[in-house]
């Protein structure tokens, strides 16, 4: 009887960047895998849609739904998850473990490193997978707030409407409490903030959510470190 040669094994590319996508895509295709490409979220799911895959590479910093909220829904798939980040801080890293990760490569990165990260991702047993996914609600100061579902209440309880930016900028802070960011790092965080990249858009969108957060508590939330960034002072925790 004829053994049949072992499928290659499947890797979607979740990715906004036309040129590291493609990239990515030659150099694992080189190396024996069959590889399927994402531009966003969405594709991300339609291509989950029409056929499983073995081990997903996810860009964090996406338009629209970012990195780490898809890898929060996509963890009880039981699938490897390997996220890509130009943020290399400790913090960052345990976010995106959190959220259900599997491993964790911050750009720019040696390609033979990425192969190797992949190998062994692909030798764990699945059992090894997060059995669910963190829940995607937090408080801070009383607030709470659903990242998946981009619902907010203040400490009363009563709904606040943020835009598509508001949360965006909001689920930033609330993933990276007690840290500076710069106003680069938001507009990268946050594209929702404001489509044109320069230093102004950030502070009007701080000011904005600034002013909707003290609708339900005066207490200030987001700090000016002057001359570097923003902070966000409340603590988090899950909901």
């Amino acid at each position: 009887m004829a053994i049949l040669p072992k499928l290659a094994e499947t890797i979607l590319v979740v990715d906004d960047d036309t040129s590291i996508r493609d990239a990515l895509a030659e150099f694992l295709t080189a190396h024996g895998y069959c590889v399927r490409a994402a531009a966003d979220a969405a594709a991300c799911e339609r291509a989950l849609a029409v056929a499983p895959v073995d081990l997903i590479v996810l860009d964090v910093m996406m338009p629209g739904e970012d990195g780490l909220s898809l890898c929060r829904r996509l963890a009880t798939g039981g699938r490897p998850i390997l996220m890509l980040s130009a943020l290399d801080g400790v913090t960052d890293r345990v976010v995106g473990l959190e959220v259900g990760a599997w491993d964790y490569l911050v750009k720019p990165f040696e390609p033979r490193e990425l192969l190797a990260r992949i190998r062994a991702l692909l030798r764990r047993p699945r059992s090894e997978a997060p059995a669910t996914a963190p829940p995607s609600g937090v408080t801070f100061a009383g607030w709470y707030l659903d990242m998946d579902e981009r619902r907010l209440r203040d400490p009363a309880g009563r709904p606040l409407v943020l835009s598509e930016g508001d949360h965006a900028l909001l689920a930033a802070f609330v993933q990276r409490p007690g840290r500076v960011l710069s106003r680069d790092s938001l507009l990268d965080l946050a594209r929702g903030v404001d489509a044109a990249a320069y230093d102004r858009a950030v502070d009007i969108a701080i000011s904005r959510l600034r002013r909707k957060l003290a609708d339900g508590d005066p207490a200030p939330l987001i700090e000016t470190v002057r001359g570097v960034g923003y902070r966000f002072t409340a603590t988090v925790r899950p909901a």
